[in-house]
């Protein structure tokens, strides 16, 4: 199924920042089709839980694609999967997204466990927050904010903070390292939640991956430009299918 792409969507805000983009794919290419997956809602934080859930839920033989904790979900699923996963695609996706020692290109530790603080005091005003990063460097971040949280599901806390659990401890440079297939990562110029310098440090890991930075974008580069971040991804995927 290489016309196939299972898209995985970020934490806290649920399948509608991902749907201009599917429908700008699709509208690139007929016979390309393009499903978001909704993350799982799980209590637990602990990865193999999360990866056993997707596996069962996304069909074999696909090209594996998310945004954030989407495409970092996506990059541990297509390490398990190897020949059976067509190929892997990440938007604003940092392989940590909190920093350590290995990893500076990330958000600093501290404030991320403010972060988790905050999430497990108030959920619907860390969410406001969250959003308001994700749309911190675009063209109208209070408009694209607002849209972002508009559509975001009633998620259970409980879910919540294990996502943000989730999100603290995984480090998928070892799973990009082992997937072989077709790698295309894109990432933004002035994302407040990922460095654009995890792009830099990305390829001085991986030189023989396709690494893309939209400079003057956000996080949310998925809502403000589909139909660009639709031409850079379907250009990527037509050059795999040449192969």
């Amino acid at each position: 199924m290489r016309n196939r792409l299972i898209l995985l969507p970020g934490w806290g805000l649920g399948v509608s920042p991902m749907e201009p983009l599917a429908a700008a794919l699709q509208g690139l290419d007929e016979h390309l089709k393009v499903d978001i997956e909704p993350l799982p809602e799980l209590d637990s934080s602990d990865l193999q839980d999360w990866l056993d859930e997707l596996d069962e839920s996304i069909p074999q033989d696909v090209w594996l694609g998310g945004w954030s904790l989407g495409g970092m979900l996506a990059s541990e699923l297509a390490a398990r999967r190897g020949e059976r996963c067509c190929g892997l695609l990440t938007l604003a996706s940092n392989p940590s997204f909190v920093a350590h020692e290995q990893w500076p290109n990330a958000m600093p530790g501290e404030t991320f466990d403010a972060f988790l603080a905050g999430c497990q005091a108030d959920p619907r005003t860390t969410l406001k927050r969250f959003s308001l990063l994700c749309a911190q460097g675009a063209q109208d971040p209070r408009g694209l904010s607002r849209l972002l949280l508009g559509g975001a599901p009633n998620t259970a806390p409980s879910a919540l903070m294990a996502g943000l659990e989730l999100l603290a401890q995984m480090d998928t440079r070892e799973a990009l390292q082992a997937f072989r297939g077709p790698q295309f990562h894109l990432f933004a110029g002035q994302d407040g939640l990922v460095p654009a310098e995890a792009a830099g440090a990305l390829f001085a890991l991986l030189p023989d991956i396709e690494i893309g930075l939209i400079e003057q974008a956000c996080h949310a580069f998925l809502l403000e430009d589909p139909h660009g971040l639709a031409g850079a991804i379907q250009a990527f995927l037509h050059e795999c299918g040449d192969d």
